[in-house]
């Protein structure tokens, strides 16, 4: 029975929101965030067998291609809130526009926005000021991985399209096809193997966006796929002004959530890079490990979304807080568990990504703080999911803004550089700052506004 026909079937009252619809529909986003996770540690651990400044480099760009991309992906996320709705009030074959809507506000000022980026690149890399040997690689870097960019708009709104109507196997599927293809053309690029051209750090950039374009085709076939062009009107490309700004009233918050925030991690990025080759590259290996328990709590807030997308377009809000309380325990199980790998074993976990002695010296303080960040940011992400099903994004963009900027920032300067505690302090002051948010979205969600917003 195929995952499009279990999502539209009857689900008892007794069981909409529990733990076991939940996971149904979680593990498979689960697996494909972690497999995303997987192809980017994988480019990691061969870039960081270069040294630590290409290990830094890498991280150092992949995260300011992410702070010019997250503006536009989180808006064009907001596909998935449209079409649950559509798809819990009964109306499934208006799902399919969404994608071109979305696409239709987004992608003009995303090309623009993106190849002013690319282009003004290594002028902003010498301001911000990292070692000149880090800008070189990370202009490497990103100049590989540019071609890819526009892909990955189209990727995730097809993607958020299936996630919407409950599908979230065939975005896995399409996933680890192309994560075979980036992992084979990064080592062939990167160490110049297979017969391929030795490019270093520019091969893994190459590689990435190589793999995104295997994506993109993919899924969209599936997408188009006659069976489904019937039920969803996936072959119609329909696009209307009011259709466009009913979409972008509600989704733009979410992508200037998304770019704000993340503007502040980059900063935070920015500060470290400036503390040393060995701080960032140790930086990079903890985000790394870190991204796998983030993936986790993000691929269930997807299904959180979905469910609660779903039973706030059916009014059905008990089964939407359901939802809500089941995707959040099983988030914060799943954190706990990485927990203990991240204090028992520290050692190993950093040697996967470098073997510099200083890279090592920093990973085990490190990841006792990440043990208690990454609990704190699983309620933050998942509850953020939550909102975000229901269309309530305005509000937690301006609070997020507003403590990314008004604590998160000086505290990572103040814990830091101020008091000299370096990479180590400046994660502690993460560690304040995202309790803080976890707690106001918890508080915001359990108060119920969420429940009179409508798109």
């Amino acid at each position: 029975m195929s995952t499009e026909i279990v999502a539209r079937a009857p689900v008892e009252t007794s069981l909409r929101g529990g733990a076991r619809e939940v996971l149904a529909l979680a593990y498979p986003v689960v697996l494909t965030q972690l497999s995303q996770t997987l192809m980017f540690a994988v480019d990691a651990a061969m870039v960081g067998r270069l040294g630590a400044t290409e290990l830094g480099a890498v991280g150092f760009g992949g995260i300011w291609i992410w702070t010019r991309l997250c503006f536009f992906m989180g808006t064009v996320s907001g596909v998935q809130t449209f079409v649950s709705q559509e798809h819990g009030a009964g109306d499934a074959r208006r799902a399919g526009r969404w994608v071109a809507q979305a696409l239709a506000g987004v992608l003009p000022l995303a090309l623009v926005g993106l190849g002013a980026f690319v282009l003004g690149l290594p002028s902003w890399l010498r301001l911000l000021g990292p070692s000149e040997a880090l800008q070189q690689h990370c202009v490497e870097y990103v100049h590989g991985r540019a071609f890819g960019l526009p892909a990955d708009l189209f990727c995730l709104a097809i993607a958020a399209f299936f996630r919407g109507i409950g599908d979230t196997k065939t975005p896995l599927y399409v996933t680890i096809g192309a994560n075979v293809v980036n992992a084979s053309l990064a080592y062939g690029l990167i160490f110049g193997s297979f017969g391929l051209p030795q490019w270093g750090v520019f091969g893994a950039g190459v590689a990435m966006s190589a793999a995104t374009w295997v994506y993109l085709f993919t899924i969209l076939a599936c997408f188009v796929r006659a069976d489904r062009a019937r039920r969803y009107e996936t072959r119609t490309v329909s696009i209307d002004a009011a259709g466009v700004e009913r979409y972008l009233r509600t989704s733009l918050p979410i992508g200037g959530q998304w770019l704000l925030d993340m503007s502040a991690f980059a900063l935070f990025s920015t500060l470290v890079a400036r503390m040393g080759d060995v701080s960032m590259a140790a930086n990079q290996a903890l985000l790394n490990l870190l991204s796998f328990t983030f993936m986790l709590a993000y691929g269930i807030s997807i299904s959180c979304a979905t469910l609660v997308g779903r039973y706030v377009g059916a009014a059905d809000f008990a089964a939407a807080e359901r939802s809500f309380k089941s995707s959040l325990g099983l988030a914060l199980g799943l954190a706990a568990v990485v927990s203990i790998a991240f204090v028992t074993i520290p050692g190993p976990l950093f040697r996967i990504f470098s073997n510099d002695p200083g890279v090592l010296a920093l990973g085990g303080p490190l990841l006792l703080l990440a043990a208690a960040f990454q609990l704190l940011d699983a309620l933050g992400i998942v509850v953020g999911g939550a909102l975000r099903g229901a269309g309530d994004t305005s509000w937690p963009f301006a609070v997020q803004t507003a403590l990314a900027w008004g604590l998160r920032v000086p505290l990572v300067w103040w814990f830091g550089v101020s008091l000299g505690k370096g990479v180590t302090g400046a994660w502690l002051a993460e560690l304040v700052y995202i309790w803080v948010l976890g707690a106001v979205f918890f508080w915001r969600f359990r108060g119920g506004a969420w429940k009179r917003v409508k798109i």
